[in-house]
C-alpha cells in the first residue's frame, strides 16, 4: 500500500511538471517564431546570397589575346626574302606572326563606387526580414490574447453551468414538492445546453488558435500547450506620433530609405562610368626570313565622349527622379501611419473606459443584483422566473466585457505592430 501510495505521489509530481512545461509565455512563443519561422531563413539566405556576391564588386575586364600573322604579304615566296620573279634574295623577309595581348585597368572610382552599391544591396533585405517579423509576431500576439480571452469565457461558462444545474435540480425538487411553478425551469434546461454548446464551439476556436501558434513556431501543428492567461494593458496614451517616430521604428520605411541610399549610390556608378578608362597593349612581332624581331608597347585611353555617355546622363537623370518618388513614398506612408496610429489611441482610450465601466459598475451591480435575488429565492420570496433573468443578464454581460476586452487587446497588438514593438 505505501508503494502505491509513493507510486501515485510520484505519478502526480510528475503529471504537474509537465502540466506546467506545457505553459508557453507569450514571450517564449515570440523568441521560437523569430528562431524557427521559414521565411526568416528566406531572408537570411538571400541575405548571404547579396554578401557573396559583393565580393566581385572590384571586378578587372579580361585580358585579351591576339594571335597571327601581321602585315604578311599574300605571296608566300616573299616571306622568305626571294623577290616576286625568284631571280635573288631580298633584303630580310616580308611578314610577320604576332602575339598580342591587351588589359584594361578598371577605374578605381568606378570600383569604389559599385563595391559601395553591392554591400549596401542587402540593406534592404535586412530591413523587408525586420516588417516580415514584425507581421508575424502581431499574428502570434492576436492569436495569443484570443486564447486568453477563450479561456476566460471558459470559466464563466464553467460557473454558468454550476448555476443552471443548481437553479434546475432546486426548481424539480420544489416543483415536486408543490412550492414552485415550472415556468422558467424549461428555459433554464435550454440554457444549459447552449452552454455546452458555446462550450464546444471556443474549444475548437482555442484548438484553432494552438495549430496557429504551432505554425508560427514552425513546428508540429498538434503540439498541445496551455498559455498564460495574465495579461497587460499598456499606456499609450501620452505618445506623440510624428513622423520622426515612424522613421525611426517602422522597417518598411526603414527600407525605402535603404532603396533611396542605393539610387544614389546607383548614381555615383553611372557618373564614374564617364571617367576615362586606361590599358595597355604589348606584341611581339617574330619576323621571316632573316629579318629581326619587333614588338610594341602601346598605352590606350578610352575617352568618354558627349554621344558616348548620353545613356549615363540619363540614368542620372531618372534616378535622380527615382529619388524624389521614394522620399514622398516615405512621407506618405509616415503620414498615413501617424493618423493611424492616432485612431487607435483614441479607440484604446474609449475601450479602456468601456472595459473600465463593466469592471467597476456594471458587473459588480448585476453580480448584486443576481445574489439579491439569490437570496430572495432562497427565501420563497422570488420565482425562479426572476434568478434566472438575473442570472441571464449577468451571464450576457460577463460575456460583453470580455468581447470588450478582446477588442481592447487587439487594438493594441495593431498599435504595436504599426510602432514594431515586440
Amino acid at each position: 500500500m505505501k508503494k502505491i501510495i509513493l507510486l501515485l505521489g510520484f505519478s502526480f509530481v510528475l503529471w504537474t511538471n509537465l502540466q506546467a512545461q506545457k505553459i508557453l509565455k507569450l514571450d517564449d512563443i515570440l523568441d521560437s517564431v523569430q528562431q524557427s519561422y521559414p521565411s526568416l531563413r528566406m531572408y537570411d539566405a538571400e541575405l548571404q546570397s547579396l554578401d557573396a556576391a559583393a565580393k566581385g564588386a572590384r571586378n578587372w575586364m579580361p585580358p585579351e589575346v591576339s594571335a597571327g600573322l601581321w602585315m604578311t604579304p599574300y605571296n608566300t615566296g616573299l616571306w622568305n626574302g626571294t623577290k616576286a620573279d625568284g631571280s635573288m634574295p631580298a633584303q630580310g623577309g616580308m611578314g610577320s606572326y604576332m602575339i598580342g595581348v591587351e588589359q584594361m585597368f578598371p577605374n578605381k572610382k568606378y570600383n569604389d563606387a559599385n563595391e559601395a552599391y553591392m554591400k549596401a544591396m542587402s540593406s534592404v533585405t535586412k530591413e523587408n526580414k525586420e516588417a516580415a517579423l514584425n507581421n508575424l509576431f502581431a499574428a502570434a500576439k492576436k492569436n495569443y490574447y484570443e486564447w486568453i480571452v477563450i479561456e476566460k469565457k471558459l470559466a464563466v461558462l464553467a460557473d454558468d453551468q454550476k448555476l443552471l444545474q443548481f437553479m434546475i435540480t432546486d426548481a424539480e425538487t420544489r416543483y415536486k414538492n408543490g412550492l414552485g411553478k415550472i415556468s422558467a425551469y424549461y428555459k433554464a434546461k435550454a440554457s444549459l445546453g447552449n452552454i455546452e454548446n458555446m462550450r464546444v464551439e471556443l474549444q475548437n476556436e482555442i484548438s484553432q488558435r494552438n495549430i496557429a501558434l504551432n505554425t508560427l513556431m514552425n513546428r508540429n501543428k498538434l503540439t498541445t500547450f496551455s498559455v498564460d492567461t495574465n495579461y497587460t494593458i499598456k499606456d499609450y496614451s501620452t505618445m506623440v506620433f510624428d513622423s520622426t517616430l515612424f522613421y525611426n521604428n517602422r522597417s518598411d520605411i526603414k527600407a525605402v530609405n535603404q532603396n533611396i541610399q542605393l539610387t544614389y549610390l546607383k548614381q555615383d556608378i553611372e557618373r564614374q562610368s564617364t571617367k576615362p578608362q586606361f590599358g595597355i597593349q604589348f606584341s611581339h612581332m617574330m619576323r621571316y626570313g632573316n629579318a629581326p624581331t619587333l614588338f610594341t608597347a602601346m598605352g590606350m585611353v578610352k575617352i568618354p565622349m558627349n554621344w558616348s555617355t548620353r545613356a549615363n546622363k540619363a540614368n542620372i537623370e531618372s534616378l535622380r527622379f527615382k529619388v524624389q518618388s521614394l522620399q514622398e513614398q516615405q512621407a506618405a506612408m509616415a503620414n498615413e501611419y501617424s493618423g493611424a496610429a492616432y485612431q487607435m489611441q483614441q479607440d484604446i482610450a474609449a475601450k479602456k473606459k468601456q472595459v473600465t465601466l463593466f469592471e467597476n459598475n456594471i458587473l459588480p451591480a448585476l453580480r448584486k443584483n443576481y445574489q439579491s435575488n439569490l437570496l430572495a429565492y432562497e427565501q420563497n420570496t422570488e420565482e425562479l422566473f426572476e434568478l434566472y433573468d438575473a442570472w441571464e443578464t449577468l451571464n450576457n454581460t460577463q460575456l460583453e466585457y470580455l468581447n470588450q476586452l478582446q477588442q481592447l487587446l487587439s487594438i493594441q497588438v495593431d498599435l504595436e505592430k504599426l510602432l514594431e514593438i515586440k
